[in-house]
């Protein structure tokens, strides 16, 4: 408990922060016209306060500013989340097209890499270490740099389409970050806690951002994030993921069910003929949905199975435990896509 003790400001702080900033917003968006577009997408609903995600954006920068030193790796993630944000927002707001928000994307994974933010190995069941430092360019390892571009732009666009009920991606951030703040600061997997404390710090601070919009995002919507929220809390736990030591199994288990509902949403639309990045209502979320369930039944539903994998993820030592887990993850992933196919509707 002492050890936690130095954590309690930081996570107070950036709850209270995004907390205040989002009643702040709900008065002052309105009268910017700052509203989400339901007509556009068919809904009968009147507009809700929209780029909500920049509460979550000025609450993280102002506490990591506070409670974390900060270094070159740190400043890289400011840097490239800065980024993500500002393309996020300007797609709320004017609609991007799917290849500038990507190429952004790779950018900021390249400055996360130039700034020292890569994986130069990985450990996988039966295989042993795979080592990704094998060739330089200045100073920076080839294969762990594209290792990490295509890993945040990944988790990025997951946490995007995620967006498509309230409180799915506000309510798996919150776990996700929690997760990594508690596998970080957990001394059995940690020989040195002080080099996990800038890691274990921003995962708080993520996490408790979260559950702060949250509050405003479940059951009922009262503020929407866009993707300036949404790409932006992606990317950063996707950074936290390969952020002083790699955790991507972790953020894997934790973010499962909607990083496999992304592979099988593009494959499909590769091999049907369609644009890969053209959105659709097709997600596991959105099929829920039209099987009859609740949006409040399908936001349970996958926070619940993020924070059982999350718990697996942090007792679980070993690769070969956390791979058995992942083969469980899959199967229930096919056990859910079998039953919204096969379950009549209202069932």
């Amino acid at each position: 408990m002492e050890l936690l003790s130095k954590y309690y400001a930081p996570g107070l702080t950036s709850f209270i922060l995004t907390f205040c900033l989002v009643l702040v917003s709900l008065k002052l968006f309105p009268k910017l016209k700052l509203m989400d577009r339901p007509k556009k997408y068919g809904l009968d609903r009147a507009p809700i306060p929209y780029y909500g995600g920049l509460a979550i954006y000025i609450a993280f920068l102002i506490s990591v500013f506070i409670f974390v030193k900060m270094t070159p790796s740190v400043i890289g993630l400011l840097v490239a989340s800065s980024m993500i944000m500002l393309v996020g927002f300007f797609d709320d707001l004017l609609n991007i097209k799917p290849v500038v928000r990507l190429i952004f994307q790779s950018v900021a994974g390249a400055v996360l890499a130039v700034s020292g933010v890569y994986i130069l190995s990985i450990n996988l069941p039966f295989f042993g270490a795979v080592s990704f430092d094998k060739w330089f360019i200045v100073g920076v390892p080839v294969l762990s740099a594209i290792f990490t571009i295509l890993w945040v732009m990944t988790i990025t666009n997951v946490m995007n389409f995620l967006d498509g009920v309230s409180g799915l991606t506000s309510g798996v951030s919150f776990i996700a970050g929690i997760t990594l703040f508690l596998l970080s600061t957990n001394a059995i997997i940690n020989t040195d806690l002080a080099a996990q404390s800038g890691t274990a710090t921003i995962g708080l601070i993520v996490g408790m951002s979260a559950l702060a919009f949250l509050i405003f995002d479940f059951p009922k919507p009262k503020l929407l994030m866009g993707d300036t929220g949404s790409t932006f809390l992606g990317f950063v736990l996707a950074t936290l993921a390969i952020f002083s030591g790699g955790k991507v199994a972790t953020a894997f288990l934790v973010l499962g069910i909607p990083i496999l509902d992304v592979i099988w949403v593009v494959l499909r639309r590769i091999f049907s003929g369609q644009k890969f990045w053209k959105g659709d209502l097709k997600h596991l979320h959105h099929r829920f949905l039209s099987a009859g369930m609740s949006q409040k039944q399908v936001v349970v539903l996958y926070l619940v199975v993020a924070a059982i994998f999350g718990f697996s993820a942090v007792m679980l030592v070993s690769t070969l435990q956390k791979f058995f887990m992942l083969i469980g993850l899959i199967v229930l992933m096919l056990l859910l896509g079998v039953a919204v196919v096969f379950i009549p509707k209202g069932k």
